[in-house]
Formats: structure tokens, C-alpha cells, sequence
């Protein structure tokens, strides 16, 4: 699998280090938000609790600059009885569980919750970096993005260049601030703070290559069980960015939890645009030299 990406880790040479990242499995999130308040304390991010949403228990709505993790909760109903739709053998199964009280989070009680704890993709082809012109978003020896704060001046740009809408400006400075992967925690040998907080595992952090090993078996574990939605995200490399080094198992469609399905870097595109443009230029020039000389006829 190829996990290089355009500047690592040829410009660290020797100093480069094997890449890090996080493997989110989303069917262990219990939506504790443990990793919403390591992640805050850690970093010291200001305070951005949205108060009563209406959306089940999600206080913080998406990420941004003061929110770097974002625990999503999602709430599916599904059949549980014969009445509500459900066939005799998914009512028998699902009876099964609501008898063994299992109800929350899990498929039993007509109601499933679907939690996951988001966070900043750290793309290996990472449109946001590419497009800051003073550097202050670089990519480190870990193979991770990281916003230097005293580099940025707050030119915005990074902000609409990121698929995923993950980049955002705090209001008292114009700056933009995200996840950093802890980098000041790796270069102590440190584990993430959100990873070291998770109380099921959910969150896993190490080398990116082992995680998405580790992921590929928990993915067929899951579908032999049944789970026949269950998809890893992010974890090609043929996708629009390349693969990312924050990846997920989740069990349904990335566009319930709020995720785009196929995310691109938008830096993609530019070749063709600019194809287009000069071939548009090309047409109105020709355009207006046959006017001119047309109409001197």
C-alpha cells in the first residue's frame, strides 16, 4: 500500500518517521465524549457547546476551530416487531436482544444510534496545505497536517479547500485552527489525547500501515456477523485524497453520518480548469480579432 505522500517523507530524510494516524471503529463509540474533553483540555481550545441542539445528544454539531473532535449521533429506527415491518426472522433476533437488555445504543428496541467521533482527516494529498501561501499548515515527520498558529494569517484559504468542511476561523483572531494529532504528544512518544481517553478502544492511534491491517480484519468479523453495511472510509488509496491517515469503520452510508461519499482534493481539478479557461480566452480572442477585422469590410 502506498502511504507517502507529496512532501513526506523524502523532504525529512532521515528524520522522517513511519506514519501515524487514527483507526475510528464506530461500532464500540459509546458516545461518551471522553475524547471531546481530552482533546479540549489537552490543547486548551475554548469552550463551544451549541446548548440543546434537538439533534439526539450532539452538543457540538460539526468541527471547527474550537471543536476538534465531534462525537456525531445519529438515530436510525429500524423494525423491531412483525407490525413495524420487520421479517419473522429480524423480529425473532431483535426479541432475542430486547430480552437479553440490550436496548441504547445497539439494534433491539426499534431504535439504533449510530455514534462516531470525528475528526480532521490529515489526507495524504491535503488540498488545505498546498493552497496556504504563507506555509503555516505543513505536513511533520509523522506524515501528519498541522496549522502553525503564529504563521497564519488568517488568508482563509484553506478553508474552502478542504473536502471535508473542516477548517474554520475563530472569531476574536481570524485564525484557523484543527487537529493537530497531538503533535506535540508524539514527539514525546506519546499516544493522542483523545486516543489515550477512549474508554472502548474506539479511537485507535499508531502506525498507519497496522492500523489499516487491524481494520480490514475487524471489517470481515463485522460482516460475517451480519453487519452487512459495515465499510472501512478513507482507507484507499485510489480514492479522491489518496487515502487519509484518519480513517473509519462505519455501519451504514458515510452520508449518514454526516461524511461526503467520495471526497476529491480539490486541487484535482485545476489542470482542467485551467484547460478550460485558456481554451475560453482562446475562443473570445478569436472572437473579437474577426469582429474587429469582419467589420472594416
Amino acid at each position: 500500500m502506498t502511504l507517502e505522500t507529496v512532501s513526506w517523507p523524502a523532504s525529512y530524510g532521515d528524520e522522517a518517521k513511519p506514519r501515524k494516524g487514527f483507526f475510528t471503529d464506530t461500532s464500540i463509540c459509546i458516545g461518551c465524549k471522553a475524547c471531546e474533553v481530552a482533546c479540549k483540555e489537552w490543547n486548551q481550545i475554548p469552550m463551544s457547546m451549541k446548548g440543546f441542539s434537538g439533534k439526539s445528544y450532539d452538543n457540538t454539531l460539526a468541527l471547527g476551530a474550537n471543536t476538534w473532535r465531534h462525537v456525531a449521533f445519529v438515530e436510525q429506527r429500524v423494525p423491531a416487531g412483525v407490525d413495524d415491518g420487520a421479517s419473522l426472522v429480524e423480529a425473532a433476533a431483535r426479541a432475542d436482544v430486547i430480552d437479553a437488555g440490550v436496548h441504547t445504543y445497539q439494534e433491539g428496541d426499534g431504535l439504533r444510534w449510530l455514534m462516531a467521533s470525528d475528526v480532521c482527516k490529515h489526507c495524504t494529498d491535503a488540498a488545505c496545505l498546498e493552497v496556504c501561501p504563507t506555509g503555516a499548515l505543513f505536513r511533520t515527520e509523522f506524515g501528519t497536517v498541522v496549522v502553525q498558529e503564529d504563521i497564519c494569517n488568517g488568508c482563509g484559504y484553506c478553508i474552502p479547500a478542504c473536502p471535508f468542511g473542516v477548517l474554520e476561523q475563530r472569531k476574536d483572531d481570524g485564525r484557523v485552527w484543527k487537529c493537530t494529532l497531538c503533535y506535540d504528544r508524539l514527539k514525546e512518544d506519546q499516544q493522542p489525547a483523545c486516543a489515550q481517553a477512549c474508554p472502548t478502544d474506539s479511537i485507535q492511534f499508531g502506525e498507519l500501515d497496522e492500523l489499516r491491517h487491524r481494520a480490514e480484519g475487524r471489517l470481515k468479523r463485522l460482516q460475517d456477523a451480519g453487519q452487512a453495511e459495515a465499510r472501512l472510509y478513507l482507507a484507499d488509496d485510489d480514492d479522491g485524497i489518496h487515502g487519509a491517515g484518519a480513517f473509519f469503520l462505519l455501519l451504514d452510508e458515510p452520508e449518514v453520518y454526516g461524511l461526503p461519499p467520495d471526497p476529491v482534493d480539490t486541487r484535482h481539478e485545476l489542470g482542467s480548469i485551467w484547460s478550460a479557461a485558456g481554451a475560453a480566452a482562446l475562443a473570445l480572442g478569436a472572437g473579437l480579432i474577426a469582429a474587429v477585422f469582419g467589420g472594416r469590410r
